[in-house]
């Protein structure tokens, strides 16, 4: 068995739930999952307790909340007493208090409440840090997939999050990168404190990744695969300390570890990101 390694957790978006990846995933080292009040249509929770069961207490237990369902089709809120519930379910239904609660994508509700976004931010991570703070959950975090909406709404008074988790990769737009940076600096927080998550965009079985070659990011990446390479250029696009990654194979699972012992090459990272500023979009080709 390989030694722990806090820089990859398992992201369980579109996973099965089934067993034998935690098991899988724990015999790689990796001890962390990620889940979300919403995912496998908002049964996650309580599949986990029931497939899981005593692994949950040899893993790091992050989820998500701020999506409900609702009579017609998904709901999306930022008022604070559903927050909070939603973490007091989340801990019930997991069979124990989650270690890390992330407030999901508030973007999603920033647009109806037109004038009062800041007001609306705060009070939501109010909910979650209060819920930190009664022991519902280890700590708390925010979650965004287009961080750029939630620049200009955060001011000393904004509670802070241990976490923040974005999107990451070489198919993510600069308008994102830029968005990622400036909430680290209004949030003072350092790069360990910041995750990446859809590193392949959704699908490593995207044409796009047998049009381009990743392993140019690297030093001497010829060892490497095509993925590997892009999973590993990922952790400084933007610079972060952790990634999330989903996976039913524990295979694939296993690769992706592994590229961790490549080296990547920063100027041509830093070349990437100048000519993704330069193109008239702000978004990669």
């Amino acid at each position: 068995m390989r030694g722990a390694h806090p820089r990859v957790v398992l992201g369980l978006h579109r996973s099965r739930h089934e067993r034998r990846l935690l098991t899988g995933a724990l015999d790689l080292g990796v001890t962390s999952i990620d889940t979300s009040t919403n995912y496998l249509g908002f049964r996650s929770h309580t599949v986990l307790a029931r497939t899981a069961g005593d692994l949950l207490l040899r893993l790091t237990v992050s989820t998500k909340v701020g999506y409900f369902p609702g009579r017609e089709r998904v709901e999306h809120s930022l008022d604070p007493v559903r927050l909070y519930e939603a973490v007091e379910h989340a801990a019930r239904d997991l069979g124990r208090e989650p270690d890390l609660v992330f407030l999901h994508n508030p973007e999603h509700s920033l647009g109806d409440v037109v004038g009062h976004g800041r007001d609306a931010l705060a009070q939501a991570c109010a909910a979650l840090d209060g819920a930190t703070s009664k022991g519902l959950c280890g700590t708390w975090g925010v979650s965004s997939w287009d961080p750029s909406p939630l620049v200009g709404l955060v001011d000393p008074t904004t509670p802070k999050p241990s976490v923040l988790m974005a999107r990451a990769g070489l198919l993510v737009g600069i308008r994102t990168l830029d968005a990622v940076e400036a909430l680290t600096v209004a949030w003072d927080l350092d790069r360990s404190r910041l995750w990446g998550m859809s590193p392949f965009g959704g699908n490593t079985g995207d044409p796009v990744w047998d049009r381009i070659d990743p392993r140019v990011f690297l030093r001497g990446g010829d060892g490497f695969s095509r993925i590997q390479a892009a999973f590993r250029a990922s952790y400084c696009l933007p610079r972060v300390g952790t990634m999330a990654v989903g996976t039913d194979d524990p295979a694939h699972l296993g690769e992706l570890f592994d590229a961790l012992a490549a080296e990547p090459d920063e100027p041509t990272i830093h070349e990437y990101r100048t000519l993704l500023r330069e193109r008239p979009t702000g978004q990669p080709a």
